[in-house]
């Protein structure tokens, strides 16, 4: 397992050439041609198929339920053979969507950045350039880049504790009614108060990682100005 955990590793880390590659050609020719505004339409020309990503993603989730569906109905075997292919193509399917949206996304970064410091140029009469060379901006990079890790982590970790309480209650109703266990039985398991621990956990734990984006921009822009 764990050779094929490397070997995985190492073939995602290699699928990023590519497409950055292209991301990157695409920036410089449009900036080339036509400056920020060909770099806002070749962000507009990927977020245009958005309807067709989103459509491709949500492919994978639905023939994975399909075949949780046809396993609990105790469907014939060969149903959820078919339902596993389908939702393996899905996988690829979600894949190929979420690099249209991290592309997408780079482009309209970039443009947006670059409508950020025009916008301040004209308020304030100068010619603002970005020098990464000073300290202030550089730092507010360095910062600026741990950002998803953190929002990543936080996320993580709030998928953890509600799992971790999913399992604890759950434990608790085989422990308090042992005949859940039996196929079959009669008794069903409390599907309520499992639904209200999910439900919970996301109300409660997405606060924090969603505020700390914003707050982090205006904290740093009250303290520091429009540099860091």
């Amino acid at each position: 397992a764990a050779t094929n955990i490397i070997y995985g590793l190492a073939l995602g880390y290699k699928s990023a050439i590519v497409p950055v590659l292209i991301v990157a050609f695409i920036a410089f020719a449009s900036s080339t041609l036509a400056g920020f505004y060909g770099i806002a339409l070749s962000a507009l020309g990927m977020l245009s198929t958005l309807a067709t990503c989103l459509s491709i993603d949500v492919y994978g989730p639905v023939c994975d339920n399909a075949g949780g569906i046809a396993e609990m109905c105790e469907l014939h075997p060969s149903v959820r053979e078919k339902t596993d292919a389908l939702d393996a193509a899905g996988n690829t399917t979600a894949a190929i969507g979420k690099g249209f949206a991290i592309g997408s996304a780079c482009l309209v970064g970039l443009a947006l950045f670059g409508a950020f410091v025009t916008r301040l140029n004209d308020m304030g009469g100068g010619d603002m350039t970005v020098d990464l060379l000073d300290p202030l901006t550089f730092a507010g990079l360095l910062v600026g880049a741990m950002l998803p890790y953190w929002f990543s982590a936080l996320t993580m970790k709030s998928v953890g504790k509600a799992a971790n309480a999913m399992v604890i209650e759950i434990k608790r109703q085989f422990d308090a009614n042992p005949n859940l266990l039996i196929p079959n039985h009669p008794d069903r398991p409390d599907y309520d108060t499992c639904i209200k621990i999910s439900t919970d956990a996301s109300l409660e734990e997405v606060p924090f990682p969603d505020g700390m984006a914003w707050a982090y921009a205006c904290v740093l822009a009250a303290r520091w100005g429009t540099a860091a």
